[in-house]
């Protein structure tokens, strides 16, 4: 029984995702509509990344030596100087994974 609700969480899902790509054209919105939603991934990204970053598992702020933190502050850092995704990316990654064995 428990496998009919996953299958059919998954098709609702992907029938509510398909039917945004193939039903809208982006010819026919709205300049309006087109400016709201060129923000859509920069408002949506730090809503999923900031929790992970910066709340435990029982949902309470982390203090300032946890390694997600660290990781965090040291990729920002390497984004801002470098403006490299990949480096970016690897730094953010080494220094979590250090500080991880260091706390």
């Amino acid at each position: 029984m428990i496998w009919f609700w996953v299958l059919l969480a998954g098709v609702v899902t992907f029938l509510t995702r398909y039917s945004m790509i193939t039903f809208v054209n982006p010819k026919t919105l709205s300049k309006t509509s087109k400016e709201v939603l060129k923000y859509v991934p920069s408002a949506v990204f730090p809503a999923i990344i900031f929790p992970a970053i910066f709340l435990d598992q029982e949902g309470y702020f982390l203090n300032s030596n946890s390694p997600q933190i660290w990781g965090f502050l040291i990729a920002v850092i390497f984004g801002y100087l470098f403006n490299n995704i990949i480096l970016t990316i690897v730094s953010g990654l080494l220094s979590f994974w250090i500080f991880t064995y260091l706390f």
